[in-house]
């Protein structure tokens, strides 16, 4: 899976670069040096749809115009109330919880902390998760794989800390089910032998356990609140937790973001529209939003 998202990848930033373009099927696939035909078998089980469905969805015009909309005022009500009439909210299966003052000077005395890397829709991811909830979670760079493993010993030095790929292989494949519940397990290409049961099952919440400062949580709190397929700005976000001048702060929490994907960052856009920067590359935002956008629609 990881190499068919290194060659969607590759697809991925040749259609940015020829947007206006519009280029076609044979384009794309000689590219990535494949047939039309092997391309897009190999497009559609990775995405769910043709690449021309997905192209349309992948435009930074589609982002601009998702920015455009009334964000704020969409962001605001699902901040204040918990609901969304549109699409389900990530909180509605993500709990987030913060660790303490004390459990901080702790450094993770006492914890245990499974870690596992695994194939994913979007590449090579890592995860670690405690008995309170996942701590971290990153895409990875196959240049940079100890990367990650190595900011877990940092960051929770005193820990019990050790690989269990079975245990969190589960936990991937919930992770991803509940991320794109619309989304057909040979889309997703998961392999837990019990997939139709996580897709037809109510969701089972996923819990965070996360280290931050008091602003730090209360922006991913709020970009917990963003309904999928949904964007904002950073000043939407900095207006959301009552700091309406504090934008560039705002960009700090978020790149601090400990757990892709689940505390949504990739989903907030500068105020112009443009995608801005991602803490695992700009790529895999633009292919995060655009899978997110095919199944909100």
């Amino acid at each position: 899976m990881t190499q068919d998202y290194e060659r969607i990848a590759r697809a991925i930033d040749f259609i940015r670069q020829h947007v206006g373009h519009q280029p076609s099927l044979a384009e794309i696939a000689a590219r990535v040096h494949l047939s039309e035909y092997h391309f897009q078998r190999l497009f559609s089980r990775w995405a769910g749809i043709t690449p021309k469905r997905y192209l349309q969805a992948l435009t930074l015009e589609r982002a601009k115009q998702l920015l455009q909309q009334p964000s704020h005022s969409t962001l605001s009500a699902s901040y204040e109330l918990g609901l969304s009439s549109g699409s389900r909210l990530y909180d509605h299966f993500v709990q987030l919880e913060a660790v303490t003052p004390f459990e901080y000077r702790q450094q993770g005395l006492g914890i245990n902390i499974a870690y596992g890397y695994h194939s994913t829709p979007f590449g090579l991811a890592f995860i670690a998760q405690t008995a309170r909830g996942i701590c971290q979670f990153d895409f990875v760079d196959m240049q940079q794989i100890q990367s990650p493993l190595e900011r877990l010993k940092q960051s929770w030095s005193q820990a019990t800390i050790y690989e269990d790929t079975e245990q969190t292989a589960s936990l991937i494949d919930n992770l991803f089910s509940q991320c794109f519940a619309d989304s057909s397990a040979a889309a997703l290409n998961l392999t837990a032998p019990n997939i139709q049961a996580i897709y037809q099952a109510e969701p089972a919440p996923l819990s965070l356990w996360v280290k931050g400062t008091n602003f730090q949580l209360n922006v991913w709190r709020a970009l917990l609140n963003l309904p999928k397929g949904e964007v904002a700005s950073y000043g939407d976000i900095a207006k959301a937790i009552g700091k309406p001048k504090a934008s560039r702060a705002v960009g700090t929490a978020i790149g601090a973001n400990p757990v892709a994907l689940l505390i949504p960052c990739h989903r907030v856009l500068r105020q112009s529209g443009e995608l801005g920067g991602y803490r695992w590359g700009e790529t895999r935002k633009h292919a995060i939003l655009a899978r997110e956008a095919v199944y909100c629609e």
